[in-house]
């Protein structure tokens, strides 16, 4: 068996030879350990947050769930990585998903949870295949109390948002809905119900093995751990890793083999992330503290590098009109607020902005955040913000006239999903 201190989420075979057997996962990491409340205070004193992008403590969101279960709570493992950008989630299912499912099982048994569903987006075949093969094998094994069941959604943003979760498994349209109640409460067929990122899930599998001490012997104390960072852009070869948490940025982007073109920015935490300077790269570390120091949250841990070839402005506005096409129409501040940002900043990308567009897209800002059925709206106005401010010399050329050096030459550089999906699972 491999030794505690060289397990990580992404330790074993090669990615390149697909997913990891039951045979082979148990023989590196060992049998499974049972579950029970204990876990919880292991999770606990291991400072596990989530990794599905708001961070909130793994041990809380089980903690809720236990306090109300009586033994008929739902353990969901969200997979659906709507975010274009990440593929984290993917990777795991695709190359480790016992270790997603000793997760699942764990946390089920955990918070007295009667089923167990994997949620993923129905694009991701591949995954889907591994799932089921290992699912396969680990009926034929026989040690698992709760067989899990497979739910696919549509590849929308946010379809993977705990309340649009809830209401596809429900209802089968994966539209968020006004909250509360919170799933903890009354989520999957009324029932309590843990809703855990694929990603932490995981996490949660090492933990119970190997315990809170092996887990914070990395990162640092305020952000202990291991993260997969998914890492694309100007950058060698682009890829999902594995980073201890509280290296700096450009540590995290060595990952891949470095920066294949000079550095304008990097967009950190997906596209509900910001935008931060290329001179943050050797000095910004990815720790809570130091990121909120500075505007910027890791989010689900996406990385990307534009180079100066590109014009962030183009690519913003390529991300708002993504975000704006992405909404589930029910609300006036996503649907008219972020239509009316995103065709305003592709004015003046396209260089046919006028002065005023500056003040408007402020007055918008504040006039959008926090008034969402769900988050899109406020994530949406974090990726403007950031955007006006690191691409401010850009936008003043911009908003007077001057012809941009690069906007116009290329496609945007940002992965967007194609086509719009349908709402119903």
């Amino acid at each position: 068996m491999t030794l505690a201190g060289g397990a990580r989420l992404l330790s074993g075979p090669p990615l390149d030879q697909g997913a990891e057997p039951l045979a082979a996962h148990r023989a590196r990491l060992g049998p499974r350990p049972r579950g029970g409340l204990g876990l919880i205070e292991t999770l606990k004193a291991s400072g596990l947050n989530g990794r599905g992008g708001a961070g909130f403590p793994a041990w809380r969101k089980w903690a809720l769930v236990a306090e109300r279960a009586v033994g008929r709570a739902i353990v969901v493992v969200n997979a659906a990585e709507g975010e274009p950008a990440s593929h984290k989630d993917q990777t795991l299912l695709r190359h480790r998903p016992h270790l997603v499912l000793d997760g699942a099982q764990l946390a089920a048994e955990t918070v007295g949870a009667s089923h167990v569903i994997i949620y993923l987006s129905r694009t991701c075949d591949g995954q889907r295949r591994a799932l089921e093969h290992a699912l396969h094998e680990r009926r034929i094994a026989g040690d698992d109390a709760v067989r899990p069941s497979v739910v696919t959604c549509p590849h929308r943003y946010v379809a993977g948002e705990a309340s649009a979760l809830v209401n596809g498994i429900n209802t089968g349209v994966a539209k968020p809905m006004a909250v509360p109640p919170r799933a903890f409460e009354r989520g999957v067929d009324g029932r309590p119900t843990l809703v855990q990122n694929a990603e932490t899930i995981a996490h949660a599998a090492l933990i119970a093995r190997f315990g809170a001490a092996w887990f914070r012997s990395v990162g640092t104390a305020a952000s202990p751990g291991t993260a997969l960072i998914s890492v694309c852009g100007a950058v060698v070869c682009p890829g999902v890793y594995e980073i201890s948490l509280g290296v700096t940025l450009d540590h995290a982007i060595g990952c891949a083999d470095g920066m294949s073109e000079a550095p304008q920015a990097v967009l950190l935490g997906g596209y509900f992330g910001t935008w931060l300077p290329a001179d943050r790269i050797g000095t910004l570390h990815l720790e809570q503290a130091e990121l909120d120091a500075a505007g910027a949250s890791f989010g689900c841990g996406v990385i990307v590098v534009l180079p100066r070839s590109r014009c962030g402005l183009v690519e913003a506005a390529s991300v708002l009109t993504y975000l704006a096409a992405e909404s589930a129409g029910q609300c006036g501040p996503c649907v008219f607020g972020l239509k009316s940002v995103a065709s305003t900043m592709t004015r003046i990308a396209d260089g046919d902005g006028h002065s005023a567009d500056r003040a408007l897209l402020r007055r918008w800002s504040t006039e959008i955040a926090g008034r969402g059925e769900c988050r899109l709206p406020d994530g949406a106005v974090r990726h403007l913000q950031s955007a006006m401010t690191t691409f401010a010399a850009d936008l003043e050329r911009h908003l007077d006239g001057a012809r941009c050096a690069v906007a116009g030459r290329q496609a945007p550089m940002l992965p967007i999903a194609s086509g719009a999906d349908e709402w119903v699972a």
